[in-house]
């Protein structure tokens, strides 16, 4: 298993890659994420949000591709939210550079709506014949530091931990779908879905918007170098 981290620069050179002795990979998590940061970019310049949580994962995966299709069923997983269902990809201003342009729950919930359009567009790319499937998971509420951002007012933060412990799941319970999709013989085949609580979940239209997926991975490429 290796880490690395995604923010520190997207475009040419690129993120650390596998020694060249892995001439193969099995399974690529795209897992690292933060969430409503303050304002703040990465060091080539992308809003941080959608730097770390897509653009960073989108480049990574196009890095590793080949070394997923020399295995025999590479599995790309990549974790998003529920809450990409407040998300809108703003192709004027993907960065929120207008002055007040930057809502910081909107920007999560705008990386978590490209992480789907990518896994869509990924899967109808790579097509039955590679060998390779991609999807996509929500792990739910999970007692981690993703949510260090956040401001919990200092009389509140009592009630706020009892409730983390109460009704939030632990690290270990938030990977089992993650696992499920990386392992599991009853998900072989199958790509360009979007899963929780192990179980394949529908998705709103804007998450499936072919034309939206296209444009938004032509975007992408762009922002990261891969293209003109």
């Amino acid at each position: 298993m290796l880490s690395l981290s995604l923010y520190l620069y997207l475009s040419p050179p690129p993120p650390p890659t596998p020694n060249q002795e892995e001439s193969k990979i099995d399974v690529l998590i795209n897992n690292a994420g933060v969430y409503q940061c303050p304002y703040s970019t990465t060091e080539d310049g992308f809003e941080m949000q959608l730097g770390v949580n897509h653009l960073g994962h989108f480049l990574l995966t196009h890095l590793l591709l080949e070394r997923l299709k020399s295995g025999t069923a590479g599995r790309v997983v990549v974790v998003t939210s529920k809450l990409y269902k407040y998300g809108h990809i703003d192709f004027e201003d993907p960065n929120s550079e207008r002055a007040g342009g930057y809502n910081k729950a909107s920007c999560y919930s705008q990386s978590k709506l490209a992480n789907l359009l990518f896994c869509a567009e990924l899967s109808r790319r790579l097509g039955a014949d590679s060998g390779v499937t991609v999807n996509a998971v929500s792990p739910g509420i999970v007692r981690t530091r993703l949510g260090r951002h956040v401001h919990i007012p200092l009389l509140a933060r009592p009630l706020f931990h009892l409730a983390m412990l109460t009704f939030f799941r632990s690290p270990l319970q938030g990977a089992q779908t993650l696992l499920y999709l990386a392992c599991s013989p009853l998900v072989e085949g199958v790509s360009g879905r979007y899963f929780a609580d192990c179980e394949e979940v529908p998705l709103l239209d804007k998450a499936t918007d072919e034309g939206a997926a296209r444009r938004l991975w032509d975007l992408s490429e762009r922002l990261v170098g891969l293209r003109e």
